[in-house]
């Protein structure tokens, strides 16, 4: 199985689609030409790689985890996003979002961001490109990220609160969108996962798909042949989409891992959100109902449909993981390995640890998508 393009509908079997109002529909029929066109086009493609190598700082380094590997009794390999430049893989998708932007004479981005990551990629690319930048996040995030709500201020960018619902991920969404209708004619949604309607889960899958292909080709100059096991953390899950892509025409095995309290594939149902027919957590009446994590970048109730079609083939297989889990796994790879991982990351090292007993003597390819710097300020309170 490879992952290729969906439908000309935008469908990942029976998921994905285009579920929005009909102004932005033209909008989308636009950015969805303009994507084919650029992403066919050589030279989009070379200025892509450029930035991807000289400003990102790609490829991003593959790390053998020696202590943790011994204590579990796996060999667990690092894919490090968290070594990019802001400090995670968000940085692939935005770079190539803005130059698309560009291409198309937007003058203005907008984006949702949950932990910060990707709001912080998308003001970073719109101070390098000169565009303006608006980012919504939720209230309730935006107390929990103070460092990289300064950060994306520090960049120049706007940073407007989400202020209904649960005020988090779900809901900076919602504003996001809401002002891409309104200001459609010269702005860009830089939508940061492989979510909403189609073409944003194939494009940010798209744009992620390096840092799967330089994966498999580290992990076979290094040790030969491919891992048994890829895994990576899910929430809307463009990390997961980016690496599973360099690999889902292997024999490795694919796992997503799930916040407990969100867990869209592990406990939602079909349904529509934010554009696409995916999995989400919805109540017997259809209304969305609020995911839990301890990491904002997880908090979210859906997850992207490619995502739901991998698990509904059987290629890949979701878990969850608790809160409780992965601040052990926060704690345990920085006391073994020296690197601290954003609390996201931590969920994948979570399962590992969990699964263990079943990885004995195999080979477990992590990506690590983001650092812990971030959640510094979160973990000291819960940590004392």
């Amino acid at each position: 199985m490879t992952m290729s393009e969906p439908s000309s509908d935008g469908y990942f079997g029976e998921y994905g689609g285009m579920f929005v109002p009909e102004t932005l529909v033209p909008a989308l029929h636009e950015l969805d030409h303009a994507f084919r066109d650029a992403w066919a086009d050589p030279a989009f493609r070379a200025d892509l790689d450029t930035e991807l190598t000289h400003y990102a700082g790609r490829p991003s380094a593959l790390t053998e985890c020696p202590n943790l590997s011994e204590q579990l009794g796996c060999q667990v390999t690092l894919k490090r996003e968290d070594l990019n430049h802001t400090g995670s893989h968000k940085i692939n998708n935005v770079l190539g979002q803005a130059l698309l932007a560009r291409r198309m004479g937007k003058t203005r981005l907008v984006a949702e961001t949950g932990a910060g990551q990707h709001g912080v990629a998308t003001a970073t690319a719109a101070a390098k490109f000169g565009l303006d930048c608006t980012v919504y996040m939720g209230e309730v995030d935006m107390a929990r990220q103070e460092l990289n709500v300064f950060r994306m201020r520090l960049l120049g960018a706007e940073v407007r609160p989400a202020l209904t619902g649960s005020r988090t991920l779900k809901d900076a969404v919602n504003e996001a969108m809401r002002d891409w209708v309104a200001t459609v004619a010269h702005s860009h949604y830089c939508l940061g996962s492989v979510m909403g309607p189609h073409p944003y889960p194939w494009m940010v899958r798209e744009f992620n798909r390096v840092l799967g292909e330089e994966a498999r080709r580290q992990f076979a100059d290094r040790h030969g042949g491919v891992p048994d096991v890829v895994t990576a953390c899910v929430g809307g899950g463009s990390n997961a989409a980016g690496i599973f892509a360099g690999f889902a025409d292997t024999d490795a095995e694919l796992v997503g891992v799930e916040p407990a309290g969100g867990a869209a594939l592990g406990r939602g149902v079909p349904g529509v959100v934010h554009g696409m027919r995916s999995f989400l957590l919805q109540d017997e009446f259809g209304q969305v109902l609020e995911a839990e994590s301890i990491s904002a970048g997880l908090d979210y109730p859906g997850v992207g449909p490619e995502h739901a079609a991998l698990a509904a083939s059987g290629r890949a297989r979701y878990v969850r993981v608790t809160d409780d889990q992965v601040i052990e796994a926060f704690r345990l790879l920085s006391r073994t390995e020296g690197i601290i991982p954003a609390l996201e990351s931590a969920h994948a090292i979570a399962w590992i640890v969990e699964a263990s007993g079943d990885l004995t003597g195999r080979r477990v390819l992590c990506n690590l998508s983001g650092r812990g710097d971030k959640d510094a300020p979160q973990m000291m309170e819960i940590l004392r």
